[in-house]
């Protein structure tokens, strides 16, 4: 069976966009994963509508992305926080990758918008894809790409 011949209803990445693929959604679990907590602080560093801001936090949250960790203010109402579940950080490679792509394509200028380095040696991070027999930096010609045992033929 050829890639052409195989069904898209289970395809990973179409799975995915369906959950992370909403305009807005990638950059609030980006400031999420860069310790915003909460809806003001979103609402406020990506500018945008309390309203899209409300629904894509309760996507985030609905698919285990993000959980509300509910806090309160002395004289305030109870309101929440919002956290990067286990779920959400396995995401964090996307955002790395985005953002690596995003510095070499855009044109954003040669230094980076937000400089990630490794904590132990000081180098900076990148994104590289691997085989588990740890080959790695792998360009798309060195990858055989078929379809695998959960393809489903096309109808």
């Amino acid at each position: 069976m050829e890639w052409l011949e195989t069904s898209t209803e289970n395809c990973p990445v179409q799975l995915t966009l369906d959950v992370v693929g909403e305009k807005w959604t990638l950059l609030i679990l980006r400031d999420a994963c860069n310790g915003v907590r909460r809806f003001d602080e979103f609402r406020r560093h990506i500018g945008l509508s309390e309203a899209v801001l409300s629904d894509r936090l309760r996507k985030l949250t609905a698919a285990g992305i993000l959980r509300a960790v509910p806090y309160q203010e002395p004289g305030s109402r109870a309101r929440n926080e919002y956290r990067v579940t286990r779920k959400g950080w396995d995401l964090w490679p996307v955002l790395v990758a985005l953002k690596q792509w995003g510095e070499t394509h855009t044109g954003t200028g040669p230094e980076p918008v937000l400089d990630l380095r490794h904590t132990e040696c000081g180098a900076p991070v990148r994104v590289t894809v691997g085989c588990e027999h740890g080959h790695t930096s792998l360009a798309p010609t060195e990858v055989t790409a078929r379809p695998g045992p959960a393809a489903r033929p096309a109808s």
